[in-house]
């Protein structure tokens, strides 16, 4: 059989195309005959359906194995190892040759791998997985996973999933989503006047709801009264008009306590600060997910604290150019699960949030 190679692509006739693409899916189909992505021929020489392929540049005149490709930079061994874990779990995947923008001429989103429903093929119309795949070495930044997630909401169908190849070959599947941030727990009380100590706020005479029914602070003891307010909540709640403090009036109390927030806490009391409003405005509840590591943890249906749930969320507020490295994203991911909960992140940049869900997937 005749495979020739170009440095981009293999190139076979009839017979190739018969025997890759009509029986299994490989390559794409032509008059005449098929195309093989570097990455589908490497497999192909792994198992040992050919020996080799020639190289036709004017430069070389050889015959190219297994070995030789896959240490070549035509083949990344990162996506082949992705490839090949997919194509040994009896998936038909077809490579993505990503274009250029048209408009900006930077590549687009950088999608390695179409992924079909177990039983279809590239000749159907249906797409399961969308993967990107990337070394445990390598960085991802928030923009691209924002981008994989929602481009998955819209036509382009399938879902978006990261493949971690780790220093073993092993592969780890996450996957992304855009969630749906909504919740109903709307519940009202009078305003109410508290006093800020060095780091929160404590609240003599809270309204009966304030606690019991819409989840805002702690009791210091069993009793309702009194109650202590995180600078978060008490910030929140200073700027909607419920709090007052022993000053001038909401404005200023509002302000005395977001300066007071930034000094024990910095820039970060800001992006939290506006990641808390977004989830109260979506009658969420967001409490401290310290003990597991995060901003928040979260309760979407809170009826009373004497009749809580299990919260859903983790909830880490980030800035937008935040970079990922795998192996904490992993760890992050495994905790969330490892509590039954799910690992939220929350992308601020002013008063806008991009939303990204990740949860561990397995094929």
């Amino acid at each position: 059989m005749n495979l020739t190679f170009d440095g981009t692509s293999v190139q076979g006739g009839n017979e190739a195309r018969e025997r890759f693409y009509d029986a299994r899916g490989y390559g794409r189909p032509h008059d005449g005959g098929v195309d093989l992505a570097p990455v589908e021929v490497a497999h192909l020489l792994f198992r040992g359906d050919i020996e080799s392929i020639h190289d036709s540049r004017p430069d070389s005149d050889d015959d190219v194995d297994f070995e030789s490709l896959l240490a070549s930079t035509a083949v990344s061994e990162v996506e082949f190892f992705v490839y090949k874990e997919l194509r040994d779990r009896g998936f038909y995947l077809s490579p993505v040759r990503n274009t250029l923008n048209s408009t900006s001429g930077a590549a687009q989103t950088p999608v390695q791998f179409q992924v079909y429903p177990r039983g279809d093929g590239p000749w159907d119309d249906t797409i399961a997985y969308r993967v990107t795949a990337v070394s445990e070495r390598a960085t991802v930044d928030a923009t691209t996973l924002c981008r994989l997630a929602y481009d998955s909401n819209g036509d382009t169908g399938g879902t978006a999933v990261l493949a971690v190849v780790d220093e073993e070959s092993e592969v780890t599947y996450l996957e992304l989503t855009e969630p749906t941030v909504t919740g109903s727990t709307d519940h009202d009380f009078p305003p109410f006047a508290g006093r800020l100590l060095s780091d929160r706020v404590l609240v003599p005479e809270p309204p009966t709801e304030l606690h019991e029914r819409a989840f805002y602070g702690q009791p210091l003891d069993r009793d309702d009264e009194p109650v202590q307010l995180s600078l978060i909540e008490a910030a929140s709640l200073s700027n909607r008009g419920l709090l007052s403090l022993d000053a001038d009036g909401p404005a200023e109390d509002s302000a005395e306590i977001i300066d007071r927030g930034r000094e024990v806490e910095g820039e970060r009391f800001d992006r939290r600060l506006c990641v808390y409003n977004a989830l109260r405005t979506a009658d969420i509840v967001p409490k401290t997910g310290f003990k597991f590591g995060a901003d928040f943890r979260t309760y979407a249906n809170v009826e009373s604290v004497d009749n809580l749930g299990h919260s859903e969320f983790l909830v880490r507020a980030l800035p937008p150019a935040h970079s990922f490295v795998p192996r904490d994203l992993s760890l992050d991911v495994r905790l969330a699960h490892g509590v039954r909960k799910r690992m939220l992140f929350a992308f601020t940049s002013d008063d806008d949030i991009d939303w990204l869900s990740v949860e561990r997937l397995t094929p």
